[in-house]
């Protein structure tokens, strides 16, 4: 009865970061909207403003640690909450920043997040696996893994794949309450995701120079929902049945 009511807890709580997510970036879309329209009418400079870009850095980076589940997705969403703290404070004047006396700081991330994917289990340390378990926790950095879920009572997840391909075969599971949500975080890697024929897809995360490619033919009765989430930067997801 406490699983349930966890996993139901979590359900809910992945549900929730699509709408929120969509709200951020339609109000940034508007904003800009509105800035490039005052510069077009000489009301205003969008160049001042644009200065401080930096900042979506530390609101991508800020959602990210709030969705954290685990120490990976902590060491990514810090670094790149670190690089927009940084980066601002740079065009504030109040620090000089350099690319060439900060690069270092991208090989601490990487490294972080390496040592910290070798301590945690089932995060692709294998080239192929199969499981049971009903929510998925991948985390590939620099590599590539391949899962196939079998589980009928399948809930969703989290995936994170930095310069990295992970490929989630979901053909042979199920979902006991219809509905199922996985969030996603890609950085210059790709995603790709095979589903049942009797599940349809709803894509709500947000692409950032990427691209998502739903090859999936659509059910003519969709009863189960699989609803993707996140982040991909510089990247990619592909779904097919």
């Amino acid at each position: 009865m406490g699983n349930g009511t966890q996993d139901d807890g979590q359900q809910r709580s992945m549900n929730h970061h699509a709408p929120r997510q969509r709200v951020v970036f339609g109000f940034v879309l508007a904003f800009l909207g509105i800035l490039f329209l005052l510069d077009n009418f000489h009301v205003f400079d969008a160049r001042a403003v644009l200065t401080f870009w930096p900042i979506a850095l530390l609101v991508i980076g800020g959602m990210k640690l709030a969705q954290a589940r685990h120490p990976v997705a902590y060491a990514i969403g810090g670094s790149v909450l670190a690089a927009g703290v940084l980066l601002t404070l740079g065009r504030m004047g109040i620090i000089e920043v350099r690319w060439r006396d900060w690069w270092p700081v991208l090989l601490i991330a990487l490294g972080v997040a390496v040592v910290f994917k070798g301590q945690l289990r089932g995060h692709g340390s294998n080239p192929a696996q199969t499981s049971v378990e009903s929510q998925v926790d991948l985390t590939v950095v620099m590599g590539e893994t391949q899962l196939r879920v079998d589980a009928q009572d399948f809930r969703g997840g989290d995936v994170i794949a930095v310069m990295g391909g992970v490929e989630l075969d979901l053909r042979n599971a199920s979902m006991s309450g219809g509905e199922a949500s996985l969030d996603v975080f890609v950085v210059m890697g790709g995603f790709d995701i095979k589903i049942p024929p009797d599940w349809t897809v709803i894509v709500k995360g947000i692409p950032l120079m990427s691209g998502f490619e739903d090859k999936s033919v659509p059910p003519a009765n969709p009863v189960k929902r699989l609803t993707i989430t996140g982040y991909v930067v510089m990247g990619g997801i592909e779904i097919k049945n």
